[in-house]
């Protein structure tokens, strides 16, 4: 009996000890001193208010510098749809340098928007969110045809029935 009380003891002292793991060996390792760093002009692109299918208004320009101690190599850019295309720079940007991330929007669909490119590299900080905005407009919206263009059909009015004479027989 002494040497299963024994047994029990020395297993719960186990068990107990190394449950109690230092607290630094959990945390997160201190970020790289030499890492590449961005340094946004702006985060945030406003494309205004622009016109539907006007392609000249679709492209935009997100700069930035690394102002980190080491080349900066993004990995990815994705828009968060299909109609926000962004093209990142395919060579490192070395410390100091400047580079960009273009955007081009579907400008054919009407309204106001709001998206977002998200960009990987192995900058302090990996996942950069910027974002673009903007309205477009319609110029042929509430407009009237010209004379001459096809409108659609409109229906004939009913005519009401023929009144027909009655006589007494």
């Amino acid at each position: 009996m002494k040497k299963l009380f024994l047994m029990l003891s020395f297993a719960g002292a186990s068990i107990f000890a190394f449950a109690q793991a230092p607290q630094n060996a959990t945390s997160t390792p201190a970020p790289d001193p030499n890492a590449p760093e961005f340094k946004w002009e702006s985060t945030t692109v406003d494309y205004g208010t622009v016109t539907k299918g006007d392609e000249t208004n679709a492209k935009r320009e997100f700069k930035f510098t690394n102002v980190g101690k080491s080349a900066l190599i993004i990995s990815s850019c994705r828009g968060s749809c299909g109609c926000t295309v962004p093209t990142c720079p395919t060579e490192s940007i070395l410390p100091g340098k400047a580079g960009s991330i273009a955007v081009h929007y579907d400008i054919n669909r009407v309204g106001p928007f709001t998206k977002t490119v998200t960009v990987t590299s192995n900058a302090k900080n990996p996942n950069e969110t910027l974002k673009i905005q903007g309205t477009v407009n319609d110029p042929n919206a509430g407009q009237t045809p010209p004379p001459g263009a096809a409108t659609p059909a409109q229906p004939s009015p009913v005519a009401p029935p023929a009144k027909t004479a009655t006589s007494p027989h």
